[in-house]
């Protein structure tokens, strides 16, 4: 049943499209904001974990995992308490511990990843170091403004924090701006512009002025040696966008009603690191403050996942597909045939469906309706082909192939997170529009 607010979205709203396809749900006696991710949803998400991991790893960045509470001194040292304690979730009592002892669900990852370079001394010859997390924050949003996957309460953010040399943040921001961009290319979700974002004149920035200049300067360099003209993007700099902590490299996209939101960002802090003392050992012998720099390459699970969906109107592509491909017999003559190229399909990693029930028409529409990425027909003619009929909804493709090319195709679609190479020349065969 649909709640009041649900009645008047579009069709081709996230949180239509969620209550559809079965992706995600909500309940009150959960609590608003608090998304639950169905296990169609949950494939997509696991996908978009996938993705972030691989282009981090592939930046030689390493894992850590860091709890979600932290004592509110913590949050307090690191600035969070004084700009964001109106959204922080209340702190949280034990016993009679003292006000300093409260527990609090984090607004931020950055602390305890400061706290992770904190925990060993480290040396100039090591740096930089990147540490990635998947990693759950929490924001106190009122009722009123919570809404399906972009406004909730837990966000799940793919965080990297670079801990590094002052020389070396310039290319550490290249580094993290590159990845970004090819994260939306993945995606397939189109960057309008990048935007450097500056202080103005007002207070609440943090920070030495000459280290602010440096920082501005080197993300600058970063954003000059990536070439952005050669993405089709243009370097746009805004004054009073920039983070209490320092400047930073925004991803900007802007949405049909003129909405604008960051997707990606690559931020420069040097705040932090002199709240919590965090230093490495220079080749002089003394010990120098390090820079942290954070960098967001996929985002949020929460606000990709309702960009995808809205971008693909539910339809996503292969590789984040819960239903890679739906397998329908056309008779139980074949039932046996096409459970043996589901296993196949299965065994090569990938997520078919069977579908053998019912008439063949019902069965296709029902597969387009929950947005399967393709259709595969199994009949006796394909049986006796070593064949089966593939419609691609996707791209449009149609045609004939032997199962065991299909299996390929689609596997190292899914490999390469891109589309399927079917043949040029459609084959002749059955339309299953």
């Amino acid at each position: 049943m649909k709640s009041p607010d649900e009645q008047h979205l579009s069709p081709h709203d996230h949180r239509a499209l969620g209550r559809d396809l079965d992706l995600f749900a909500s309940d009150p006696l959960v609590g608003s904001g608090l998304p639950l991710w169905l296990p169609a949803g949950s494939v997509i998400r696991d996908e978009l974990e996938r993705l972030a991991r691989d282009i981090a790893r592939a930046d030689g960045c390493v894992g850590v995992h860091t709890p979600v509470l932290g004592k509110r001194e913590l949050f307090e040292k690191s600035g969070h308490w004084a700009k964001f304690a109106a959204d922080m979730f209340p702190p949280m009592a034990l016993g009679d511990e003292p006000p300093g002892d409260q527990l609090v669900l984090r607004p931020a990852n950055c602390p305890h990843h400061a706290m992770v370079y904190a925990a060993r001394q480290h040396s100039y010859r090591e740096l930089p170091l990147r540490f990635n997390e998947l990693a759950p924050m929490f924001r106190a949003e009122r009722s009123g403004v919570v809404s399906g996957l972009t406004r909730v309460r837990q966000i799940t953010l793919d965080d990297t924090h670079v801990f590094c040399r002052p020389d070396q943040v310039a290319s550490e921001a290249e580094r993290a701006l590159r990845s970004a961009l090819h994260a939306q290319r993945v995606l397939g979700m189109p960057v309008d512009y990048v935007r450097l974002s500056l202080p103005d004149d007002g207070p609440g920035y943090l920070g030495d002025p000459d280290l602010w200049a440096d920082a501005i300067e080197a993300l600058r360099r970063a954003a000059t040696a990536v070439d952005l003209a050669a993405y089709g993007l243009e370097l746009v700099e805004a004054e009073g966008e920039a983070a209490f902590y320092g400047p930073k490299l925004d991803l900007q996209v802007v949405d049909g009603n003129g909405h604008e939101e960051s997707i990606a960002t690559v931020q420069v802090d040097f705040v932090q690191p002199q709240r919590f003392d965090l230093r490495y050992d220079g080749a002089d012998g003394g010990r120098h403050p390090v820079v942290m720099i954070h960098r967001g390459t996929v985002g949020s699970m929460e606000r990709v996942t309702a960009a995808l969906l809205e971008r693909y109107d539910g339809r996503v592509p292969l590789w984040l597909n819960p239903i890679q491909l739906s397998v329908l017999p056309v008779s139980e003559s074949v039932d046996d045939l096409a459970r043996g190229f589901v296993d196949a399909l299965v065994a090569r990693g990938l997520r078919p469906r069977l579908d053998p029930a019912g008439s063949l028409g019902a069965r296709i529409r029902a597969a387009r309706v929950r947005r399967d990425y393709a259709v595969a027909v199994l009949g006796d003619a394909e049986a006796v082909a070593g064949s089966v009929q593939i419609s691609d909804a996707f791209t449009g493709w149609s045609g004939a192939l032997p199962r065991e090319q299909v299996v390929d195709i689609l596997a190292a679609a899914y490999a390469d997170r891109s589309a399927p190479a079917w043949p040029a020349a459609h084959s002749e065969g059955t339309q299953l529009s």
